[in-house]
């Protein structure tokens, strides 16, 4: 790289995202201002509602789902303090929500305000990659998966969950490797709230156990997928009531509802998820809207739809609304911490 190209890769990484914090704003005021609007504003509004129910249902555990990358985009600390602050008791997420974005921030990197009308292969020639508008550095992303591999390379030879990995991620960064303390990884591993990723390798987790298993070609560790469905099926077991408040949709949406489906399979009389809010961009005229609209899960009985919502906008428009609304109401404060990641005996957990 020569020095203009350095310069140029400085000059675009030089204002890093900075994180919402619902803590230090009150929406409530504004939340109830928009139950009385229309459109967009009375959804919102009403998701609140629906989310306050939840904190307010002692019986009632609640799933966090994450999909897309507004973890990268500032509301990492949201999704932290939720678990912080016992307003959420599982979390369901995109292996690169985890990894590449919170477990990557922990790690000291940064992602940086950005240019959606850049030229991107300008960007592939400085080694800056782009999320829209937001700007990470591909070394930075590299030195992330050569963690995780490092990580593998002392764990015994077995198949682990994604719970289990990121759980022994969350300890690596508790045990003093954290630059930046207080990631949604290290603070469910100290609250005892288990992450779940269906498609854990399909982020920096990937490439780092691929490397994994490339220096142990005999002996290396391998994810079971189908245990992990298996534990977070007997969350659900084990709850009863249940609420989803879902970020997007995709993947980590359809793991946290197919639950509900798997307890019957396995002989329990299992309740729909009570509660549901997801927020998303989808559109439903291809059958799809990101794993199908809330309604539609209740034709497959996984969704009640007495008390769901579903909020067509984009979520970091809307999220920090509703996440400050239900944590300056403080429904959080009486609930019960479930601590679900104690009922799995692993080497986490023992």
């Amino acid at each position: 790289m020569n020095n203009e190209e350095k310069i140029n890769s400085k000059a675009l990484l030089n204002d890093p995202i900075e994180h919402i914090d619902i803590t230090s704003f009150d929406a409530r005021s504004i939340v109830g201002s928009m139950s009385k609007m229309s459109f967009s504003s009375r959804e919102l509004a009403n998701a609140a509602q629906i989310y306050n129910s939840m904190l307010e249902d002692l019986s009632c555990s609640i799933i966090l789902t994450i999909a897309g990358s507004t973890s990268a985009g500032g509301c990492m600390q949201i999704y932290s303090d939720l678990v912080k602050y016992n307003m959420v008791d599982v979390v369901v997420a995109s292996g690169a929500s985890i990894v590449d974005m919170d477990f990557f921030e922990a790690l000291g990197f940064h992602h940086f305000r950005g240019d959606s009308k850049i030229d991107d292969s300008e960007l592939r020639r400085i080694g800056v990659d782009r999320i829209y508008d937001t700007f990470i550095r591909e070394n930075d992303l590299q030195c992330c998966d050569n963690i995780i591999a490092d990580i593998a390379d002392q764990l015994e030879n077995r198949p682990y969950t994604s719970r289990e990995f990121i759980s022994l991620m969350g300890s690596y960064l508790s045990s003093g490797n954290a630059r930046k303390t207080g990631s949604l990884v290290q603070t469910a591993f100290e609250k005892e709230v288990p992450i779940f990723c269906p498609a854990f390798t399909d982020s920096s987790a990937g490439m780092g156990l691929v490397i994994h298993q490339e220096r142990n070609p005999k002996e290396h560790l391998t994810i079971d997928s189908v245990r992990d469905f298996r534990e977070l099926t007997e969350i659900k077991i084990q709850s009863g009531t249940t609420g989803l408040l879902m970020i997007g949709g995709g993947i980590a949406k359809n793991y946290a509802q197919d639950i509900v489906v798997c307890a019957e399979k396995l002989g329990h009389q299992s309740e729909m998820h009570k509660y549901a809010i997801q927020i998303t961009v989808a559109d439903v005229r291809d059958g799809a809207c990101s794993s199908s609209t809330l309604e539609e899960a209740s034709s497959w009985g996984k969704v009640d739809t007495n008390m769901e919502q579903m909020v067509f906008a984009e979520a970091t428009t809307v999220l920090p609304l509703i996440a400050s609304d239900a944590y300056h109401r403080g429904g959080w404060r009486k609930r019960i911490q479930r601590r679900f990641a104690s009922i799995y005996k692993d080497s986490v957990n023992k």
